[in-house]
């Protein structure tokens, strides 16, 4: 008799195409100085050993990164930085704004160079998809044309076109600007929406992140929530990623500190409770081929398989511990997405 075939890895049965974008890091660590950027690389590769795969992203800046008149170097320095980052190291890099005169250039240095080692390229600013469809162009013309594009909402009248930017199949996540965003308002929102409690009360601010969250989620793109800049109060930090993750619906979080790194990554993962109960529920719906279960009296079926398994995957992107039952499906295919 023909040997069994192996059951269906949940991912395969459960995830549709859309859905392989919520695979990315939780954290997004940003750096420009050379010291800081070859210490962020560094700490990726050390954490990467320790958990057994990338956790976080190391974004190379060039928009606050590169001294004036500098440009070029610091863009050569960039991608000279990403060619020689550890294999499987996960690097980005921010350019310049479509409409800097640096950005062809940054383009054309960076992707042409070491297009085939980077992730993703951040851009700034973005009004409209207009400027995505500048960015593409600009990387297609590179040889970049595998890449992904994520973009840095950071004007009201950008939120205004969260929803259109985020369909655009190129784009892969939106982040929120908060600071920008705020001095955009002429002085209409105070000082105190920039803070890392304020920024969750002002009703502007609070509508601007919930309209960059929904237009991700609706079009399966992962929104990235802004910076704390308190980065020497760990509670405020920890706190501000709590918030973002369990009320507004973000996936993801920016770091400009290496000591904010290990604070996202527990605030973005799920308790162990949940863990173990997500382990529980999959590998039975497995074993009953997908079928609806009971597990302690309660129904589940593919819709809250769905959110179980992605339970599991944001415990393993996270690093946390998984149930012995998950183990084999995240030792036969990684989690996160090239």
């Amino acid at each position: 008799m023909p040997a069994a075939a192996a059951p269906a890895h949940p991912r395969d049965v459960l995830l549709d195409a859309q859905a392989s974008a919520a695979r990315l890091p939780v954290c997004d660590h940003y750096s420009g100085v050379e010291a800081r950027m070859r210490k962020s690389l560094q700490l990726q590769q050390e954490m990467s050993e320790e958990f057994g795969h990338c956790v976080f992203d190391v974004t190379l800046d060039c928009e606050d990164g590169a001294p004036v008149g500098q440009e070029r170097q610091h863009a050569e320095l960039v991608a000279t930085l990403a060619c020689e980052a550890a294999p499987g190291a996960r690097v980005a890099a921010r350019v310049h704004t479509v409409d800097h005169p640096a950005f062809g250039q940054d383009v054309d240095v960076i992707a042409g160079r070491a297009g085939e080692r980077l992730c993703h390229i951040m851009i700034p600013k973005v009004e409209s998809v207009q400027d995505v469809l500048r960015a593409a162009s600009a990387l297609d013309a590179a040889g970049a044309r595998h890449l992904p594009l994520h973009a840095l909402i950071e004007s009201p009248a950008a939120v205004q076109q969260a929803f259109e930017i985020a369909a655009h199949p190129r784009i892969q996540s939106l982040s929120f600007g908060l600071m920008d965003f705020v001095s955009a308002h002429g002085g209409a929102i105070p000082a105190s929406g920039m803070g890392s409690q304020g920024q969750f009360e002002h009703p502007l601010v609070v509508r601007a992140k919930l309209e960059i969250a929904s237009a991700c989620h609706a079009h399966g793109k992962v929104p990235a929530h802004c910076v704390v800049t308190e980065f020497n109060d760990a509670a405020a930090l920890q706190a501000a990623a709590g918030r973002a993750a369990a009320q507004f619906g973000y996936t993801r979080m920016w770091s400009i500190h290496p000591a904010q790194i290990r604070p996202i990554l527990a605030a973005f993962a799920p308790e162990a409770g949940e863990v173990q109960r997500a382990g529980r529920i999959i590998a039975a719906a497995q074993a009953a081929d997908w079928a609806p279960i009971s597990d302690g009296g309660v129904l589940h079926d593919r819709a809250s398989y769905r959110y179980f398994w992605q339970v599991l995957e944001r415990a393993h992107q996270t690093g946390q511990g998984l149930p012995a039952v998950a183990q084999p499906w995240f030792a036969q295919a990684a989690t996160i997405a090239p």
